[in-house]
């Protein structure tokens, strides 16, 4: 969490049913950045966290009307602010 705004997180610490909306992206690959905007999670992107699988990985998101699975450790890096 940042110590400035409590709610800021990053996407890993969501919870299901969480509506956030994309910050900006931390120390990432440059080209897995870029696939994850080229899906639509560019900074100021609202979002919701609509399931988790049983082991905890993937995550399904809602974004921009269409569902989309993540690994949450590859997306960790999305700073997110709840809304």
């Amino acid at each position: 969490m940042s110590a400035t705004d409590p709610r800021l997180l990053r996407f890993e610490e969501l919870p299901v049913g969480a509506r956030a909306r994309v910050v900006r992206y931390q120390t990432l690959d440059t080209l897995y950045r870029n696939r994850l905007m080229a899906l639509g999670l560019t900074p100021g992107t609202e979002f919701e966290v609509q399931h988790l699988a049983p082991l905890g990985d993937p995550v399904q998101i809602r974004v921009r009307g269409f569902h989309l699975s993540l690994r949450r450790h590859e997306a960790g890096a999305m700073e997110v602010e709840l809304l």
